[in-house]
C-alpha cells in the first residue's frame, strides 16, 4: 500500500525536483496530475508540488531532504 501521494502537473520543474527528492529517499508514492481533476487543480493549483500522507498531512513546496525526512518521521 502506498502511503504518500505527490500532487503535480506535467512540465512543472519544481514537481520534478520534488519527485527526485522522493526517489532519492526511496519513498513509495503515487503521482497524481492535478490537471486531470478540476477539484484538485482548484485545491493545489498554486501550491504544487504537494506531498500528502495517508494521515492527511501535507508537505508543501519548497521542501528539502531534511524537511522531507522530518515529514516522513525518519
Amino acid at each position: 500500500m502506498v502511503d504518500y501521494v505527490l500532487y503535480h502537473t506535467d512540465g512543472c520543474h519544481l514537481c520534478e525536483l520534488a519527485a527526485a527528492l522522493l526517489n532519492a529517499a526511496e519513498v513509495d508514492y503515487t503521482a497524481i496530475d492535478i490537471c486531470d481533476d478540476e477539484a484538485l487543480a482548484k485545491l493545489y493549483g498554486v501550491s504544487i508540488p504537494v506531498l500528502k500522507g495517508a494521515d492527511e498531512r501535507c508537505l508543501y513546496w519548497p521542501f528539502d531532504a531534511i524537511q522531507l525526512q522530518a515529514f516522513l518521521g525518519a
